[in-house]
């Protein structure tokens, strides 16, 4: 990799900056969200206040020395501890925030409220919408067409399903969450992605989920074309191993959506029964290494999963959080080489996201110009979308 350009790591101590809204705002909303999600009893509400009101105005305090990743979370955290939360990176910020939310539920703890997705609830509602299901319906035409188009429309309901995540809605308009028109991309290498699964390939596909509910059932609708044309023998299907971010996917979210697809009407049951038999005999396979709930960078991920990326002959990871922790949570120049921000990967990888944080490489500069001409949060409102490849 070429030497790295001086960029600040994004923090959210910049007054009107997309970091300090999700802190200040985004996330005390999803308290109440969760809240309300549920019938918690006294000791929950007391520690979710106390959450609240720690991360708006105190400052960052290790785990009990009871929690079972006490230590590790200690590692991680030994920079930042005692400091405001808005003076830390934004990415390990948001992480810790997320772990202290699961810790004022009681999920970790013996009780009731053990491994009880305090977030399951919203995920569960974007199964059954009326969006959800005109979505699934258009399978029945989608998958009549050639091969090649279907591909194409395939691919572009995984990018832009990632609109459908919770934790963006809740501070974006509705204007920028459910535009009628699909925005352009600002970049697109999806020739490219197609180009490393053609069919008959012997290949293994490795995909890095990132949300649950409305947008992994189009990453695995695309996943049973891939494999039902051939373009791979075998995918792997990578999932966080408990709840992390609000629509994060789990593998209880990847059964879910799999019963929804078998249940549906028309074509999209076929589909789900496809996967259904690929998850038996092996072809699919659902993977969640403890590293995909850290609060690293992916050029920091340990050997047993560098070894897995290794092996596969393409990793598509997904979404806004993925794409972070891929080239780095920093202020990057937008025409940082893609390439050179990837270069540590250890095999090709292709990134699907829609733009919903500050992060942003590998775009040319006549697009920049475009983009800061017409819109001045084009970076973080959820209405761009890129497809970048490095083989």
């Amino acid at each position: 990799m070429s030497d790295t350009v001086d960029a600040p790591v994004i923090r959210s101590d910049e007054p009107g900056s997309f970091a300090r809204s999700v802190l200040a705002e985004r996330h005390p909303a999803l308290i109440e969200k969760v809240r309300d999600a549920f019938p918690y009893g006294p000791e929950q509400h007391r520690a979710l206040d106390a959450l609240r009101d720690n991360a708006a105005e105190g400052t960052i305090t290790p785990l009990p020395p009871t929690a079972y990743d006490h230590d590790r979370w200690a590692e991680w955290g030994r920079e930042h501890f005692g400091r405001s939360w808005f003076d830390v990176p934004f990415l390990w910020a948001e992480s810790y925030f997320y772990r202290r939310l699961l810790e004022a539920v009681g999920f970790f703890a013996d009780g009731p409220w053990r491994g009880i997705d305090p977030f399951r609830p919203f995920k569960q509602a974007e199964l059954h919408t009326p969006e959800a299901e005109a979505e699934l319906a258009t399978l029945d035409d989608i998958l009549r067409k050639p091969a090649g188009e279907q591909a194409d429309a395939l691919v572009h309901g995984s990018l832009w399903g990632n609109r459908a995540d919770l934790g963006f809605r809740i501070s974006a308009s509705a204007a920028d969450a459910s535009g009628a028109d699909t925005p352009p991309l600002v970049a697109d290498d999806s020739e490219a992605l197609w180009s490393l699964l053609p069919a008959g390939s012997p290949a293994t596909l490795c995909v890095v989920a990132d949300n649950a509910g409305r947008e992994l059932l189009p990453d695995l609708v695309l996943i049973d074309h891939v494999l039902h044309h051939g373009r791979a023998e075998r995918v792997v299907l990578q999932v966080k191993p408990y709840p992390y971010y609000v629509s994060d996917a789990t593998t209880e979210d990847v059964v879910d959506c799999l019963r929804r697809l078998v249940r549906a009407e028309g074509a999209a049951a076929g589909t789900g029964r496809r996967l259904w038999a690929a998850m038996g005999d092996g072809r699919l396979t659902v993977r969640a290494h403890d590293f995909f709930r850290a609060p690293l960078p992916y050029e920091e991920m340990p050997g047993d999963l560098r070894s897995e990326f290794a092996e596969a002959t393409l990793t598509v990871v997904k979404g806004d959080l993925n794409y972070r922790r891929l080239v780095g949570d920093r202020l990057w120049p937008p025409t940082t080489s893609f390439a050179d921000r990837t270069g540590y990967f250890p095999g090709p990888v292709a990134a699907l996201r829609t733009l919903k944080s500050d992060v942003i490489v590998g775009l040319d500069e006549r697009t920049v110009a475009a983009l800061d001409e017409r819109e001045d949060h084009w970076r973080t409102s959820g209405a761009h979308a890129l497809i970048q490849v490095r083989r």
